[in-house]
């Protein structure tokens, strides 16, 4: 199975968390891949990624997948408060 999570979308992550001063450890990323095996050739990879935190017990979820913009969502979603 691959990982629908890029290396590089996880570097982000947690450049968003630092940049907020957050601890990367009171956050937690279970993906979902939702790819149809029968066309993943074709239309690439599609899924969900839950961000949790744990301190505050809130959890958003966001598509993932080519050319998704999860991390964007979730610094948006940051600042608005939705994990607080």
């Amino acid at each position: 199975m691959m990982k629908l999570i890029e290396p590089g979308e996880k570097k982000d992550f947690h450049a968003v968390l630092q940049a907020r001063h957050l601890a990367a450890d009171d956050f937690e990323l279970h993906e979902v891949d939702t790819t149809d095996p029968k066309t993943d050739e074709i239309l690439g990879l599609t899924g969900f990624v839950t961000v949790s935190r744990k301190s505050s017990g809130r959890k958003t979820q966001y598509p993932i997948g080519d050319g998704s913009t999860w991390v964007a969502e979730f610094e948006r979603d940051l600042m608005r408060g939705a994990f607080d």
